[in-house]
């Protein structure tokens, strides 16, 4: 098959939709097929020996997220020579915006089936950005619009597609999980990141990996932990908008000379270590949806820390392979506290999790590619 997936987001900016795009492309591309994906340029240098093709455009930083960058595919005639000149069989789209709509106009032109894959809680995004609830609600209304318009609407797990027909999609729904790789960690490069990051120490390392945003319900991580009587490190990984904001709630509350800051990490090798360096991985977050994090702690060993409800939490079963708690600071504090004061326990429960929530994505690939080959 010649499949074509549009993303807003792909490397080397390594975010939750970006990462499901690689992983799609990596595995069919492996397999033989014919890959490529659309994206906005984020620089110019060297991307890899990749066994799929980057069809970039030419693209500007995002205000406030100058990792990030949006584009019009439509306007950069090199993009637009190299799409035509593929005979694609099935495009997928991965965001109802500016990559997506370009996708849907490239389906719509060639008279391919169109999958669209809802990742994200865009009205949090568009409310967030806005502050007006009647632009957040005009935003949905446009989501849904576009997502009428593909052949197949998959969501990442049961809690987004509930939120999908929340904001007024009528149409069929299909879970498609994502996944998660188990990748060999040598001892000698865990040991340069512990070192790294001065987490060599006998103290409880607690760890925090995504966007620097307060979207990502982090406020609480930071908050939690400043409740905290016992010796403990705290790493937060990643980039974002308030990571300024986060610091200097860090030193306002006292623990900025426990919390570790890293910025972000490309190289996976260092995010491995420090998964699996982590006796925690607290991610207390209600706007994601099927968050790649939870699976990767759990693929190093690592249980997971997630609120009651929460899209993160549908893997966990409470006390057996992560643990739930409020969406309250004082309640996350609780079952820290709670926990780092059996570490044998939670060893246990580290290996359950990785025994019970990674996926592997060869496996979910397979359903991918059938659900492509029913489609055509």
């Amino acid at each position: 098959m010649r499949i074509v997936q549009f993303s807003d987001s792909f490397l080397p900016i390594m975010d939750g939709v970006g990462n499901v795009v690689y992983r799609y492309a990596l595995n069919m591309g492996g397999r033989g097929h014919e890959c490529y994906v659309v994206a906005p340029q984020t620089d110019t240098g060297y991307r890899g020996n990749f066994p799929f093709e980057i069809v970039d455009y030419i693209g500007v930083p995002l205000f406030r997220m100058k990792s990030y960058t949006i584009g019009m595919p439509a306007l950069d005639k090199h993009c637009q020579n190299r799409l035509n000149a593929i005979e694609a069989d099935i495009v997928h789209v991965h965001s109802p915006f500016v990559a997506g709509q370009a996708g849907l106009t490239y389906g719509q032109k060639n008279h391919l089936p169109i999958v669209g894959t809802f990742h994200s809680k865009y009205y949090d995004d568009f409310l967030q950005v806005t502050g007006i609830e009647l632009l957040a609600k005009v935003g949905v209304k446009h989501v849904v619009n576009f997502y009428e318009k593909c052949d197949e609407v998959w969501a990442v797990s049961a809690s987004s597609a509930d939120t999908l027909r929340g904001y007024g999609f009528k149409g069929d729904i299909r879970v498609m999980p994502n996944g998660t790789d188990i990748r060999p960690l040598s001892e000698e490069r865990a040991r340069e990141v512990v070192e790294q990051y001065g987490l060599a120490g006998e103290a409880p390392v607690l760890l925090f990996v995504g966007q620097v945003n307060w979207k990502k319900n982090l406020r609480r991580v930071l908050e939690a932990c400043a409740k905290l009587e016992a010796p403990f490190s705290l790493v937060i990984a990643g980039q974002g908008p308030h990571e300024k904001e986060a610091r200097q709630l860090a030193e306002k509350l006292g623990i900025a000379d426990r919390t570790r800051f890293t910025g972000h990490l490309t190289d996976p090798d260092a995010l491995n270590a420090l998964y699996r360096r982590a006796d925690l991985f607290l991610f207390p977050s209600i706007y994601d949806n099927s968050p790649l994090v939870v699976r990767e702690a759990a693929a190093m060993g690592t249980p997971s820390v997630t609120v009651h409800g929460s899209s993160a939490a549908e893997c966990i079963t409470d006390g057996e392979n992560g643990l739930l708690c409020e969406d309250d600071s004082d309640d996350l504090a609780r079952v820290v506290r709670d926990a780092l004061a059996d570490p044998d326990a939670l060893k246990r429960m580290g290996q359950r999790a990785h025994d019970t929530i990674p996926i592997p994505w060869t496996k979910l690939v397979d359903d991918v590619l059938e659900r492509y080959q029913a489609l055509l």
